[in-house]
């Protein structure tokens, strides 16, 4: 059944600072740091987006050439899911929280945390996945208690007008707002002053971003991405590394931050790896990838002559697929093997279906390779034994990690998510949506009855015993000596046996009690034998 979708309309540029502003001064009259006004308006999202969702599955078709099943799952029903988990956690993430580790003296002062929205709060989408992306930070600003401005990507014009339509059908425009536009209304919208700012996209723009907020030290939260590197080891199961790696890269053609960049493969493997690629492609798209109604298509003609460029450019042997319509914007899922870490399918980040393979000759290697590669990636995927994965752990770093899988860390709606270093800055999804969007307060409540215990903090203090008053109360003493080791006090002695620990302290008293039970049997047998008599 044929839809009816609502045209992109970029906003015009002399309108943003007025359409701010009422943002802004929403925000001043406390409208939105109600709890029970968030959760309505964010129930008022959830219909919204269930009312259009056959626009939502139209939309991401034309933009991207997104299948259904794909539409459903890591567009609409992905928001929908984050929208009932905020709304049904949000009543208790909102209250005050008694402080941890608060020493005796101080907990008369009932020192808590409160979680404050931040303010105002810009949000940038990304356009390969645009209703997950732009819409999922919304919904943690929305349940944080703040103001916002959704500016999506113009590169998904289709799903960027859908979502100003669900917006304006559902939210209070007063409180959150949608801007349409490329580069000049981004210049006026960063020329804004901002609480908070959440960009998903590529590097080069997150510097953009994080420039422009820094005049005003406006905090941002950067999800960018990065060249993730998959290793799989002699010991892997080649099938199941092959099958997992291939739906992670197939996925939104490529077109996925989270994705592995390349795969380093011991070289023992290599072949079968290879053919069991062949395989999964065979399996994925029977009638080929560009007859399937599952695979999607790039973005625009700027990133698949960008894909194309460096497909151009490898030196490698293209092992299965290569095929590409530009007309189309199709390009085929493509095994390459190479030879050369400083392939151009390794130098950048490709954000499209290319599947470098680069032999090693041990994990040592591949770990060296993929920190010298990127040091800092978005994610990394390691097939093995456990002690080979838990080695590649231990000698990497990345945002996140999916062990004998492909970016499966990336597709739970509740575990935070978030880059390191250059792959991004700040975590999101879940509860840590709520978190990127709220300030933790620190409060606390001097009642007037201990004004006399609190003299010793007024001047004057010299000639006084006010330092000794109250260093008796304040300072700690250490429990390690001058070498860094651990000093036990008598009472900590006897409480653990000398061992420091509770568990091993355990340990050592059930060992005590069975060297006096096994001693205690011993001499009763002795004591027997020489009561009874020998026969």
């Amino acid at each position: 059944m044929s839809v009816q979708l609502p045209p992109f309309k970029t906003t015009p540029v002399e309108q943003i600072p007025g359409t701010v502003e009422v943002v802004r001064q929403t925000f001043f009259a406390t409208k939105t740091r109600n709890v029970q006004f968030r959760i309505k308006q964010l129930r008022k999202l959830y219909w919204a987006i269930e009312d259009n969702k056959d626009l939502i599955v139209e939309a991401c078709k034309k933009d991207l050439g997104k299948g259904f099943f794909e539409a459903m799952i890591a567009e609409v029903a992905w928001v929908q899911n984050d929208i009932i988990f905020m709304t049904n956690n949000l009543e208790k993430w909102c209250k005050d929280e008694s402080a941890q580790d608060i020493e005796l003296a101080n907990k008369f002062m009932r020192p808590k945390i409160r979680k404050d929205p931040l303010g105002i709060v810009l949000v940038i989408g990304a356009f390969n996945f645009p209703i997950q992306l732009s819409f999922g930070p919304m919904i943690g600003a929305i349940a944080g208690g703040n103001t916002v401005v959704l500016k999506p990507s113009e590169n998904s014009p289709h799903s960027a007008a859908i979502m100003q339509k669900i917006m304006e059908e559902s939210l209070d425009p007063d409180c959150y707002t949608c801007i349409q536009g490329s580069v000049p209304e981004m210049k006026v919208l960063l020329e804004e002053r901002w609480d908070k700012i959440f960009f998903t996209g590529s590097a080069n723009v997150g510097k953009i971003i994080t420039k422009a907020a820094a005049p005003h030290l406006t905090p941002v939260t950067l999800e960018l991405g990065g060249r993730n590197p998959a290793i799989v080891t002699r010991k892997a199961d080649v099938r199941l590394a092959a099958r997992r790696l291939l739906w992670a890269k197939t996925m939104n053609a490529g077109q996925v931050c989270i994705s592995h960049n390349y795969t380093l493969v011991d070289k023992e493997v290599l072949d079968s790896f290879v053919n069991e690629l062949r395989a999964g492609l065979k399996e994925f798209f029977p009638n080929g990838p560009k007859a399937s109604e599952d695979y999607g298509r790039m973005v625009n003609l700027g990133s698949f002559n960008r894909v194309k460029k460096m497909l151009d450019g490898t030196s490698g042997k293209i092992v299965a697929g290569g095929t590409m319509d530009a007309d189309d914007l199709f390009i085929e899922p493509t095994v390459v093997v190479i030879t050369d870490p400083e392939d151009s399918l390794m130098r950048d980040e490709s954000f499209g279906p290319l599947l470098p393979v680069l032999g090693v000759d041990n994990l040592d290697q591949a770990i060296h390779i993929a920190n010298q590669t990127h040091r800092t990636p978005l994610g990394v995927y390691a097939f093995g034994s456990k002690a080979e994965t838990d080695k590649v752990l231990a000698s990497t770093t990345s945002g996140g990690a999916s062990i004998n899988d492909g970016m499966f860390h990336g597709t739970i709606g509740t575990l935070a998510f978030g880059g390191v270093g250059d792959s991004g800055s700040g975590s999101y999804r879940g509860k840590a949506s709520f978190d990127c969007f709220v300030h933790h307060r620190s409060i606390t409540n001097t009642p007037s009855w201990m004004e006399s215990l609190l003299s010793a903090r007024y001047p004057p203090f010299a000639g006084t015993n006010k330092y000794q008053k109250l260093s008796g109360m304040l300072l700690k003493k250490p429990n390690f000596d001058r070498e860094g080791n651990t000093k036990l006090g008598w009472i900590t002695w006897l409480l653990t046996l000398g061992t420091g620990g509770l568990f091993r302290g355990t340990l050592r008293a059930a060992l005590l009690v069975g060297v006096a039970v096994a001693i205690r049997m011993l001499m009763d047998r002795r004591t027997i034998s020489k009561i009874l008599p020998r026969e």
